[in-house]
């Protein structure tokens, strides 16, 4: 069953193929009331103190602790995400609420310096109603990690939700308005293409930031760059997971494992390249399939499992392909490979061995429980073999030289490196991506810079 039709956006319970709600897609009429909204609210919104809105962060912090078991069953109902992970993503969520209220003030303040003499001032002021068009895999982080720095700066947020978590896009903008967001700072609409092309071309639109895809970030940063709107990406990846001869083995594969199998293998920043130093490569692999091996999949609502179904039959469809396309160019399937069959969207956990650069397990992003281990002659093959793919996201080195590692670290074409860990992200430190994995940066204070207008004051100058 397809997540759309031409007149509505269907939420399915990827475990059990139990349609749960169908949308109605908003209307031009709609999305007009709804920018004439944001746009009000936003007017408002800016004359506030910082403190007035860092409160306002803490207050949804808490509504979102108060509605944590609600919100992480409907996240796993919608897309399938194992249940225990869901219930870590809401309260990394509410933290995040609670880290810029409580340092994302200072980062607000104006920056006196002097210039020949003269005072001039750097002042952050908000931009004005922020479009969010955001993804399916981490429905409620990816929304809440822009949200949540771009209303801080006195912006407005309009969010574009992808259709297959309907649900849960009601239930946040729920929680917001519990917490006492008002009337038309935090929106959300059930825009089709053609709405998203309205409202990206709406003067009361200041600029774009997307979640997703390649394709849907090259046309969506193509319509806001036509009119002059800024834009940020974070788009897709294929992150290399190094491993030299050095590395600590029992490690490196609990965080391979853990890095590569989160969420089911959905992960924009997932491990998915596994480049093993060959005098490593034979015991790492006969690790990794294991552990692999012994992960469980079944019900994501039942705690004990690891994996749950993919979010969509589309996308499980197209990662069998994958593999077997990989298989037949010369990979060596080592595990899994395989539609479950039954009800809901389930694939085995997956492991490719023999991935040359010139196959479609290296080339392309898997975005599953599939993984592609690649040997290296050594440390500097490894490097060449991590660069070398259109994506730039996340890279992880396990080694235990560390002078090697940082060398390593600056060379790595990517927007974040992990050295003896795998790839998360954090409030503290800044997330995204080089090359075809989109630019800007979310989280930290460059995320709430990014939709900021950065204004320079100078005092007597004449």
């Amino acid at each position: 069953m397809t997540m759309m039709t031409a007149t509505q956006a269907l939420s399915v319970n990827p475990a059990t193929g139990q349609t749960l709600a169908a949308m109605p897609w908003t209307n031009a009429q709609e999305i007009e009331h709804a920018l004439s909204l944001a746009a009000s609210g936003f007017k408002k919104w800016k004359m506030t103190s910082v403190a007035q809105r860092a409160q306002t962060l803490r207050d949804i912090g808490q509504a979102l602790r108060a509605h944590a078991e609600e919100m992480a069953q409907c996240i796993t109902r919608e897309m399938g995400k194992p249940i225990k992970q869901a219930r870590a993503e809401v309260t990394k969520s509410a933290a995040l609420c609670d880290w810029y209220a409580e340092h994302g003030p200072a980062m607000l303040n104006p920056e006196p310096t002097l210039v020949e003499n003269q005072q001039a001032v750097i002042e952050y002021r908000p931009l004005g109603v922020i479009l969010a068009i955001m993804p399916w895999n981490f429905p409620l982080w990816q929304v809440l990690r822009g949200a949540v720095p771009i209303l801080l700066a006195g912006n407005s947020y309009l969010l574009k939700h992808a259709p297959n978590v309907t649900g849960c896009a009601q239930m946040i903008a729920r929680i917001l308005a519990e917490a006492g967001t008002p009337a038309g700072v935090y929106g959300w609409v059930n825009a089709n293409n053609e709405g998203v092309s309205q409202m990206i071309n709406d003067p009361r639109i200041a600029a774009v930031t997307v979640t997703g895809s390649v394709r849907a970030g090259a046309a969506i940063g193509a319509q806001a760059g036509a009119a002059l709107k800024k834009c940020v990406l974070e788009l897709g990846g294929s992150d290399p997971f190094i491993v030299l001869n050095d590395a600590d083995l029992e490690l490196a594969v609990k965080a391979a494992v853990a890095g590569r199998y989160q969420n089911t293998g959905q992960v924009c920043a997932a491990a998915k390249r596994f480049i093993v130093e060959e005098g490593i490569a034979q015991a790492f692999t006969d690790r990794f399939v294991a552990a692999a091996a012994a992960l469980k999949i079944g019900d994501p609502l039942v705690e004990e499992n690891d994996l749950g179904p993919m979010a969509r039959f589309d996308l499980r469809d197209e990662l069998h392909q994958q593999v077997q396309a990989s298989v037949a160019e010369g990979a060596r399937l080592l595990l899994g490979g395989e539609k479950i069959a039954g009800e809901g969207n389930y694939y085995a956990a997956t492991v490719l061995a023999d991935v040359t650069p010139d196959m479609t397990a290296f080339r392309q992003e898997l975005f599953g429980p599939v993984a592609a281990i690649t040997v290296a002659k050594d440390a500097a093959h490894a490097l060449v073999l991590a660069n070398d793919s259109e994506f730039g996201l996340s890279a992880t080195i396990f080694t235990a030289d560390d002078t090697l590692a940082a060398e390593m670290a600056a060379r790595l074409e990517c927007g974040g490196v992990f050295i003896n860990g795998y790839s998360a992200s954090d409030a503290r430190v800044a997330f995204g991506g080089v090359k075809k994995s989109g630019f800007g940066r979310e989280l930290s204070h460059f995320g709430l810079h990014e939709f900021c207008n950065v204004q320079t004051v100078w005092k007597n100058r004449v």
